[in-house]
C-alpha cells in the first residue's frame, strides 16, 4: 500500500483534509528539510535561528520587508482587536521567545531584525508542532493558510540565503 493510501485509510482526519491542505503540509515538510540543510547547517533550533538573523542583520542581508505579507497574516491570525487570539497559545512558544514574538505581533516592536526573527520563530513552531504531533490534536484542520504562508517564508529564505542550484 502506498504511503498516501495508507495515510488516507489510517491517519485520523487525514482523508477529510482537502487536497490543497495536504499539498501545503507535504510541501512544508520538504521545504523545511531543505531550509534546515541549506540555510541552517543541518540543524535548526531557536538559538541558531536568532544567530542567523543577527548574522544577516550585521551583513546587511536581512531584507525584513520581503516578509511583510506573512507578518501581516501572522499578526491578524494571532493578534486581533487589541488582544492575542485563541490561536496564539497553540504556537507553544518557548517562554524565552514570548516577549519578542508578542511585541512584534502587537506592533510595539518594529525592529527589522525582530520582525524577521518573529516570522522565523513562528515557522519553526509550525515545524515543531507538526513534527512532534501537536497539529494532530485537531486533525490538521484549518492549517492551509498557516502552511501556505510558512512555505512562502521558507522559499524566500532559501532563495536569499540558501545554496540552491541555478
Amino acid at each position: 500500500m502506498m504511503s498516501m493510501q495508507w495515510l488516507l485509510a489510517k491517519a485520523p482526519g487525514f482523508h477529510e483534509l482537502p487536497e490543497a491542505d495536504r499539498a501545503a503540509i507535504f510541501s512544508f515538510t520538504f521545504l523545511w528539510s531543505l531550509f534546515e540543510s541549506q540555510v541552517m547547517g543541518n540543524f535548526a533550533r531557536a538559538d541558531l535561528i536568532y544567530t542567523k538573523a543577527d548574522e544577516w542583520h550585521e551583513a546587511g542581508t536581512l531584507d525584513a520587508d520581503q516578509y511583510a505579507p506573512e507578518l501581516a497574516y501572522f499578526r491578524q491570525h494571532y493578534f486581533a482587536n487589541g488582544t492575542f487570539t485563541h490561536h496564539f497559545p497553540h504556537l507553544n512558544l518557548r517562554p524565552a521567545d514570548q516577549p519578542l514574538v508578542k511585541s512584534v505581533l502587537d506592533g510595539s516592536n518594529k525592529d527589522p531584525r525582530d520582525r524577521l526573527l518573529t516570522v522565523m520563530i513562528i515557522v519553526w513552531r509550525f515545524r515543531n508542532n507538526l513534527f512532534h504531533g501537536e497539529k494532530w490534536a485537531y486533525l490538521l484542520r484549518d492549517q492551509l493558510s498557516n502552511f501556505t504562508h510558512a512555505n512562502a517564508v521558507l522559499m524566500r529564505l532559501l532563495e536569499r540565503h540558501g545554496q540552491l542550484a541555478a
